[in-house]
Order: structure tokens, then C-alpha cells, then sequence
């Protein structure tokens, strides 16, 4: 078995992963980053999700290199795509028009903005990053500190070991957790437990963990036929209708997400409120005339969210049909919406639909992974509940409860998705909330730090703090906690557990470009 070591070993390559690099490398770190996938950047960039966030982003509420990130995809549509001038000179460019974002764009050129910003690092010597590779194993070194890590080389089947003194998950379900024997929940708490007031009743539910989406990349075509191969298990998906859902799934029927009253979203039409342009990442308009001749919108649609089986804590064969289902289910939509899907202007089908397989680096056009909203997530030295968070549990503040040991900050709303134990979808207010300290701190382990959505949050909280700006926060603010630990030979606990530590951590990650704390507002 081969081996290596370096300070510290980030496993997971995604939207947490790469702030984490980032900021250690900053510090002087020597930083080995994982990612299975071809694409680092996770839910921007594999998992080819628009960033969802919050309406005050172009002025405030992101970390630094967060707002560095957007800036620079911004920066590469205008010297590399042929934009139309008015477009090139909009400081706040939206190159697909979606609503869902003030910044649609295709997630290769968040890949290109990532790799830009990590370059500098590389080039010093100070971070290597190792594709194609999913931790398998851990050895265990002093009494709650890991020691090691062991890597599988998904190409060729081997196995590294990797040593560091600092271990960060930054993986999509919190992959480092069970191998090293690190407390860790997931799924629904109980009330009993918790007191929240979403939370469920009875005992804790571990099957009730948010669907996935395994997204994809349609283009409309309006003088093409494309009409893909009947897919293996259409039949089944245009048949399905949940217990909780007004229609089929495969229908323009479904529920508003904060009313719970059916209503129709169409393909197109219907004014702006219609599936394509909702995260619309390619506007033709937007470009010189002639030469983008195509709308792309990203399929991440009710109709496609996969909530028939649990991934986490399955066996491999599990986990590995029911990914397989749900590409199917993609698939299914896109031939439903091709062959029998009622259109806007009367008529069926949609033929001019096709895959897009150069937006996504992929052959067929579906992402490069399937889209996790949900996680294994640390026993923490705090947890953050619903009502530190929520609207209606904080009545007459416009801000959420504040915490004295903030590292950065968020603002979406409680969304969860429907649930693969048939959980309806949840969605509700919040204020504009913090990121406690305390939340990336696990109960026990010594050197191992969530860099993700495997933070002290509850099934019910991972609904607003699993964004994209919040992921990139988590990220970053492990990334300096772990270098501040390292540079005043510390631990994360000790951190935590001094008034004068936390203030003088806050003091690094406000100097790093992290805001801490947010200015006056109302409720989202």
C-alpha cells in the first residue's frame, strides 16, 4: 500500500472542500483534497445545482472567497463567451435567467472558476488534489484522534494511506464518519428529543432522510427531434403517484411547497413561473446574436426528486440500484415531457428537448453525481434546533438567535424535500441565522472536523443550512479553525472552550473576509 502525509487530509472535493482548501492553504498548510468525481465543487459543479441564495447576496451575507467565486464566473462568461455587450457590462450578469438565483450559470464554468482560484496553491507546493478516490478505511491513532486515512482508487482499485494531522469531511454523506467510529445521527430526531416543533412524533426516524435528484441538463431545440430511447423503468415512474402528491409524478400537478395547495407548473408559460425558467443557466438573449441559439435550463424538478430508498448506512448493492433508479427517473421525465406531456401552445410532447452532455462533462448529459441534501451528521458540541432559527419561534426579531461563537453566517429558508420514508415536504421561515462554533465541533473526536452539511444540525435545520454560500462557510470557517488549532497547538474543544480562543478565532475569520454576524433585517 502506498503512503503519504501532509498537514491535513480534506476528503471530499465539493462545495465545503474546496473553501476548506482555500483557506488552509492560505495559512501555509500542506493540504491533500479528495473527490471522486472529474469535477471538484460538489452541488456547483458535479452536482450541477444554480446556488441557491439568499436575496442580499450581491451586497452582503457570503464569505470573501464566496463572493470571489461568483465574481470570477462572472469574469469568465465575459472573456470567454461570446455575451452580448449590454450583457457584458451588467455588474450583477445572470447568464441564464433564472429565477431560482441571481446567478444561473453552467456548472463547467464553476469548475473553471474553482480550478482559478485553487491554481495558486497547487503551484506553491501546497495542495495536491487526488481524483477518483472515496475513503474506505481509518486507523485510529491516540485516544480519539485519527491517525490515518485509507483511500480506494476508483479507476484502478487500489488503496493509499494517507496521514495528517487533521482530518476534514468534507464528503456528501459524511463518509469519514462511520470508519472512524465518530457519533453521528441521521434521518429524523423525535420530538421527545429535540422539542422542535417540526420534528416527528414518536421515536426518531432514521429513514426519514430528504430525496436526492440526479440532475440533468435540457436544451430546447426548437426545430430538432430528439426523442430519447423508451427508458428501462418508464413504466413504473409514469405510472407512480405518492401517497402526499395531487397527481402523478410525472404531471405538471403538484404542491405548492408553503401552502400545501395543489397547483399546475408548466413547462413553459404561465408568465415567468414555469419548470424551464426556473433554473434556466443558459439565456440566448444574453449572448451576441447567432450564436447561442439554445435555452439550457437544469432539470431539479419535483417530478425528479428519487424518495423510495435511503443511501446512507445501506448495503453497497442497495445504495448502488437505487442511484440507478433514479437516473432512471430523470430519464423518464425527460421522455414523458417528450412524448406525452400536455404543451403550452395545445398538442403532446415536447420533442425539441435534448440532453446537453457538454454543460454537464458528462456522455450522456445527467450530472456527474446525484444531487445529496441530506447527510450523516455529527453528535456536536451544539446542535442547532428549529427554534434558534425559525420565524415563528423568534417573534418580533429580524434576526435569528445570536451566538457568541458565530463563524459566519446564512439565510434560506427551512426546505425539505419529500423524504424517502414518505415524509411530505417541509417549508417554512427563518431569519437570517449564524454558524455556531460549537456546531463543527464533534462530541468526542479529536482531529476530525465536518467541512460540509455534516454539521450539528438537525434533520429539520439541514433544510436551510445545506446552501451553497452556507456549505462554502462551513467549509472555510473548519479550514481556519483547523489552521488556527495547528499554528497555537490546540484542539477544536479547546477552541470552543475558552471566551478569549473563540474571540481570537472570530478575529482570524473576520480577517479571512467571513462575516460573523448580520445587519438588520426581517424575516425571509
Amino acid at each position: 500500500m502506498d503512503s503519504s502525509s501532509c498537514d491535513v487530509l480534506i476528503v471530499g472535493g465539493g462545495t465545503g472542500g474546496c473553501a476548506a482548501a482555500m483557506a488552509l492553504t492560505s495559512l501555509g498548510f500542506r493540504v491533500v483534497m479528495t473527490e471522486p468525481y472529474e469535477w471538484i465543487g460538489g452541488q456547483l459543479t458535479s452536482q450541477a445545482v444554480p446556488p441557491d441564495e439568499h436575496p442580499w447576496i450581491e451586497q452582503f451575507g457570503c464569505t470573501a472567497r464566496y463572493r470571489r467565486y461568483r465574481n470570477l464566473v462572472r469574469q469568465y462568461y465575459r472573456e470567454h463567451t461570446p455575451l452580448a455587450e449590454y450583457a457584458k457590462h451588467d455588474e450583477r450578469l445572470n447568464p441564464g435567467s433564472g429565477w431560482v438565483s441571481k446567478l444561473c450559470h453552467e456548472p463547467r464554468i464553476g469548475w473553471e472558476a474553482l480550478k482559478q482560484m485553487l491554481a495558486p496553491a497547487i503551484a506553491d507546493g501546497l495542495l495536491e488534489i487526488r481524483l477518483g478516490r472515496v475513503p474506505v478505511a481509518a486507523e485510529m491513532g491516540r485516544e480519539d484522534a485519527v491517525a490515518a486515512v485509507h483511500l480506494g482508487n476508483l479507476e484502478t482499485g487500489e488503496v493509499e494511506r494517507v496521514q495528517a494531522r487533521y482530518f476534514l469531511d468534507a464528503t456528501e454523506l459524511g463518509d469519514l464518519l462511520p470508519i472512524t467510529g465518530a457519533e453521528y445521527v441521521f434521518g429524523a430526531e423525535s420530538k421527545v428529543e429535540t422539542h422542535e416543533p417540526n420534528a416527528v412524533d414518536g421515536p426518531p426516524q432514521p429513514d426519514n432522510v430528504q430525496g436526492l435528484t440526479w440532475v440533468m441538463a435540457l436544451a430546447y431545440d426548437p426545430d430538432g427531434k430528439h426523442t430519447i430511447d423508451r427508458p428501462a423503468q418508464y413504466d413504473f415512474w409514469r405510472a407512480y403517484r405518492p401517497d402526499f402528491w395531487p397527481d402523478k409524478l410525472l404531471s405538471f400537478r403538484m404542491l405548492h411547497v408553503q401552502t400545501g395547495e395543489p397547483i399546475d407548473f408548466p413547462l413553459f408559460g404561465n408568465g415567468s413561473f414555469n419548470l424551464f425558467e426556473y433554473r434556466q443557466i443558459v439565456d440566448p438573449a444574453k449572448f451576441q446574436s447567432g450564436t447561442v441559439t439554445e435555452g439550457v435550463t437544469i432539470a431539479n424538478w419535483p417530478q425528479n426528486d428519487y424518495y423510495l430508498g435511503n443511501i446512507i448506512d445501506e448495503p453497497a448493492e442497495v445504495v448502488a440500484d437505487r442511484l440507478a433508479a433514479a437516473r432512471q427517473l430523470s430519464l423518464s421525465v425527460l421522455y414523458w415531457l417528450q412524448t406525452e406531456a400536455p404543451r403550452h401552445d395545445g398538442g403532446t410532447g415536447y420533442p425539441e428537448l435534448r440532453l446537453r452532455p457538454d454543460v454537464m462533462g458528462t456522455v450522456d448529459g445527467l450530472a456527474q453525481a446525484p444531487y445529496i441534501r441530506e447527510s450523516r451528521r455529527i453528535r456536536a458540541k451544539f446542535t442547532v434546533l428549529e427554534h434558534h432559527v425559525a420565524a415563528y419561534t423568534n417573534e418580533g426579531r429580524d434576526r435569528a438567535m445570536e451566538f457568541p461563537d458565530s463563524v459566519g453566517v446564512g439565510s434560506y429558508r427551512i426546505d425539505l424535500h419529500p423524504s424517502t420514508n414518505g415524509a411530505n415536504t417541509i417549508d417554512t421561515s427563518t431569519l437570517p441565522f449564524q454558524i455556531p462554533l460549537g456546531s463543527l465541533i464533534p462530541a468526542r473526536m479529536r482531529n476530525l472536523l465536518p467541512a460540509g452539511k455534516n454539521l450539528g444540525v438537525t434533520h429539520i435545520t439541514n433544510g436551510c443550512y445545506r446552501l451553497h454560500p452556507v456549505e462554502w462557510n462551513i467549509g472555510e470557517a473548519a479550514g481556519l479553525l483547523t489552521g488556527f488549532c495547528l499554528m497555537n497547538s490546540l484542539e477544536p474543544a479547546q477552541v470552543h472552550g475558552s471566551k478569549d480562543r473563540i474571540r481570537e478565532f472570530q478575529e482570524l475569520c473576520i480577517g479571512q473576509g467571513i462575516e460573523i454576524e448580520w445587519p438588520r433585517l426581517h424575516a425571509l
